[in-house]
């Protein structure tokens, strides 16, 4: 039988995924330090409540409340022996949601980081990393995801032992990148080097891209790297509703609904398939997303130039890629960001 995202892929040309968890459970009462993943079983009423309001805004996909979800990050909170208990009630809280929603809503079960870094430079081994991303996935197909969603990933390594533990679990996947550092993962992936990994794996995902990163703009100029690489694979984009600023005390994005509105519509231009936020992203920004996605026709892939006249510049001199890989970011469009 196949499965649900690959039903609504051959029916669709664009499917909107959700938007932050973190900023949203900050709102519902989350403090720093916690882990989310205890909400599953303190607050369920929370966390139904977030993934109804993605849906109620017009997500096809809404991610799970389960991205710390692995025995190693789960170990900071002394619940390292909960992972695949939290992360089954995520994906069960989940499954009440879509299955009420009155259309074809996907539950993707959400699988970040461990958090470690790989051998020779750090602890965390192959078969280890395998280990803990199987025992995650096994807990969201026992809750009833759809599909696993690997995110915020910058180790290739990662990336490679998450697509083997979900081949393990039998389940489909997508995977997501951050590309946050002049163009480049954390750990110096480009996205010529993800479309080259993702085509060269055994157990390949349903669809791939970025996620998270510096903003709407670098994400974009990222999904451009993408295309030209020719994979004929679905792309993801969930960049982050404009940029962080400190204010009071607490985190601020300054992207408006009518910024990310216009951000979905050139994700959708420039050759993303899946379009979602990530940090900052509300439901009021969602329904404008769907919104524009739904009325605004397709247009011509946007330019450099275009993509930083619409949504400011961006943050480094190109995509990390060439022979001007470290040269300074260029000075940011003299347009003002719709903050």
């Amino acid at each position: 039988m196949t499965d649900a995202l690959s039903r609504l892929l051959e029916t669709r040309d664009w499917l909107m995924a959700d938007g932050a968890t973190g900023t949203n459970l900050f709102n519902m009462g989350l403090q720093s330090g916690d882990a989310p993943e205890l909400w599953n079983e303190a607050h369920p009423d929370r966390i139904r409540t977030l993934y109804k309001s993605a849906v109620d805004a017009g997500s096809d996909i809404f991610l799970t409340n389960s991205f710390g979800g692995n025995a190693s990050r789960l170990k900071l909170h002394g619940a390292e022996k909960r992972a695949h208990e939290l992360s089954r009630i995520s994906a069960e809280l989940g499954r009440d949601v879509a299955d009420t929603a009155g259309r074809t809503v996907v539950v993707a079960g959400s699988v970040g980081p461990t958090g470690d870094i790989f051998e020779p430079l750090g602890p965390l081994t192959h078969s280890l990393a395998v280990e803990m991303f199987h025992e995650q996935a096994e807990g969201l197909k026992d809750g009833g995801a759809d599909v696993l969603w690997l995110e915020t990933i910058s180790a290739p390594e990662e990336y490679r032992a998450a697509a083997e533990a979900f081949g393990l679990a039998g389940m489909p996947w997508c995977g997501t990148m951050s590309f946050d550092t002049a163009g480049r993962t954390m750990m110096g992936v480009t996205s010529a080097d993800m479309v080259a990994m993702v085509e060269g794996l055994d157990n390949p995902p349903l669809a791939f891209g970025a996620n998270c990163g510096t903003g709407a703009s670098d994400l974009l100029r990222t999904v451009l790297g993408f295309v030209a690489q020719g994979s004929e694979r679905p792309i993801i984009a969930k960049g982050n509703a404009g940029i962080p600023k400190y204010h009071e005390g607490h985190i601020h994005y300054d992207g408006t609904p009518a910024l990310m509105a216009d951000y979905a519509v050139m994700a959708r231009d420039c050759g993303a398939t899946i379009i979602g936020g990530c940090c900052g992203t509300m439901p009021e920004h969602l329904e404008q997303m769907r919104e524009a996605l739904e009325t605004r026709p397709r247009g011509p892939r946007p330019t450099l130039d275009q993509i930083t006249d619409a949504l400011g510049g961006f943050s480094s001199a190109n995509d990390g890629t060439g022979d001007d890989a470290d040269a300074p970011a260029p000075r940011r469009s003299s347009r003002r960001r719709r903050g």
